[in-house]
């Protein structure tokens, strides 16, 4: 009982000393705000508590191309070639890019990782049934059978352009391919133009080595799949439907065996920019018929050369360029023509000729033809493009652009795809008439307004032909079309010529 006064009071201590701790200020913890990096330009910042800088940016565009059903693309196939009622008036997208760039100092030099991502929501188009009823076809292949859907007016998609990381001056991941130069495809433009390669990211392995004054050497094994591979034509494969598209034989590429192969030097200073490009890519075809039990070609490598220039600050103005690009490929056909690019064109027109119902412009890019029991016959393309860029004042800029784009087969290939194609469309000239070589040119003119920093409109006017080298005055008789709304019948073979006019507004951050 006498221990409980002692217990009671000691309680009752314990209790005030709490009481006057809870009263003092508690000591706030540090709080790490976030602080401008300016070890790699404008916009990065301190990840909090890191030592690691980041970036945020991208871009909104809001784009409309008249006289296509491809943005950036001429009327060249399907719907669009079609020049009916089929072809849209104009093909209007959306556009929402974002970018997340990471940068760390180490011992042994910048680790850098990149990321973007890109958001589209473009218009669709239709196409018909063959019963007088038509289906919706989305960007990604969602259609609504005989309008099923009214409200699925169009079509949305993500698309990854960059993931990589770069360290020790190696690149791992997805990024533009070495092969390719800082303009690409676009020396003035935004419209696609033959004549190089293109600017679309790849899956690679890539060691640069800087020799400082802007001089780097650069070696890489890519992804060759769809970036880098048009067609392996199996023409034994060929049909009248095929055919009366532009495509020459049943597309016949096998599983990856190689990469691609790319060795790049560049000189990059004050006063432009030169570069050389090769790359060695295999042709890798399946199976002559439906089992392996029907053999297959033997591998072929094909390779690709480029040499481009870009001359700054010329006399005409400050910012003023020329960006020039020339490229020659042997069974790597993407190098000259862009995978944004068409591998098959039918292109229709009016016609003057007796007994000839339209005119059309057939043509076929492959990387390499064979027929069942033959070796692969490589494809040779070559061409070039450029633009002239020049800036009036601060707000407004034009450019003046072209590109050529040349496809040629050899002997053994011609025999190939004429034989199919008198077959299985009746050319009227026969064999000796048959050439599936072509050219395909485009050119014209930008002009932008920036009335505010990083916020500009555009316009871009496109004129293309397509040339093809059939005997003139030849018809072939093609099938029924009923996607396009193309009646079985007799038409012209002739080239052909379409303008396109893109309008864009672009805000960037």
């Amino acid at each position: 009982m006498k221990l409980k006064p002692l217990f009671f009071g000691a309680a009752a201590m314990s209790a005030c000393a709490g009481a006057q701790a809870a009263d003092l200020p508690v000591k706030a913890r540090p709080i790490d705000y976030v602080r401008v990096c300016s070890l790699y330009g404008p916009g990065f910042y301190y990840v909090p508590g890191s030592d690691t800088c980041i970036k945020l940016g991208g871009y909104l565009r809001a784009w409309t191309i008249f006289n296509s059903n491809s943005l950036g693309v001429n009327p060249d196939f399907g719907a669009g070639g079609a020049a009916n009622r089929f072809g849209n008036y104009y093909t209007a997208r959306a556009r929402q890019e974002l970018t997340l760039d990471t940068r760390t100092a180490t011992e042994y030099g910048v680790v850098r990782t990149y990321f973007e991502i890109l958001f589209n929501w473009t218009t669709g188009g239709y196409s018909g049934l063959g019963n007088g009823s038509t289906v919706y076809q989305s960007l990604g292949g969602v259609s609504a059978p005989n309008n099923a859907n009214p409200g699925a007016v169009a079509g949305g998609a993500f698309s990854l352009y960059n993931a990589f990381i770069q360290f020790a001056g190696f690149t791992f991941g997805r990024a533009s391919s070495q092969f390719s130069t800082p303009w690409a495809e676009y020396p003035g433009n935004y419209g696609e133009l033959p004549g190089s390669a293109g600017w679309d990211q790849v899956n690679q392995f890539t060691y640069t080595a800087d020799f400082g004054q802007g001089i780097t050497a650069s070696f890489s094994a890519e992804d060759q799949v769809q970036r880098d591979t048009s067609n392996i034509w199996n023409v034994s494969a060929a049909t009248a439907a095929g055919l009366a598209t532009g495509s020459y034989g049943g597309n016949n590429i096998a599983g990856t065996v190689a990469p691609d192969l790319i060795a790049k030097v560049r000189v990059d200073q004050a006063w432009g920019l030169f570069q050389a490009s090769v790359a060695a890519h295999d042709n890798h075809a399946a199976y002559y018929g439906a089992t392996e039990l029907t053999g297959h070609p033997n591998d072929k490598w094909g390779w690709a050369g480029q040499l481009a220039l870009s001359i700054k600050n010329i006399p005409t103005g400050p910012g003023d360029s020329i960006n020039i690009t020339g490229v020659y490929a042997n069974g790597a056909s993407r190098y000259t023509f862009n995978d944004y690019m068409s591998a098959t064109y039918a292109r229709y027109s009016s016609t003057s000729l007796a007994g000839a119902y339209q005119s059309v412009g057939l043509a076929g890019l492959s990387d390499s033809v064979f027929v069942a029991g033959a070796g692969q016959e490589l494809t040779t393309t070559y061409g070039f493009n450029g633009a002239y860029n020049h800036n009036w004042d601060p707000h407004w800029a034009s450019s003046v652009f072209g590109g050529f784009g040349a496809v040629r087969y050899n002997g053994a290939a011609k025999s190939y795809i004429c034989n199919a194609f008198v077959t299985g469309l009746a050319l009227s000239s026969g064999i000796a008439g048959c050439n599936p070589d072509f050219n395909y040119v485009v050119v014209g003119t930008k002009t932008s307004w920036t009335p505010v920093r990083n916020l500009t409109f555009v316009a871009e006017l496109d004129y293309s032909m397509l040339d093809q080298r059939y005997a003139g005055g030849s018809t072939v008789a093609l099938p029924l079309q009923s996607g396009i709304g193309k009646p079985a019948a007799v038409y012209q073979l002739k080239d052909q010529n379409s303008l396109s006019l893109q309008l864009l507004v672009q805000r960037n951050f």
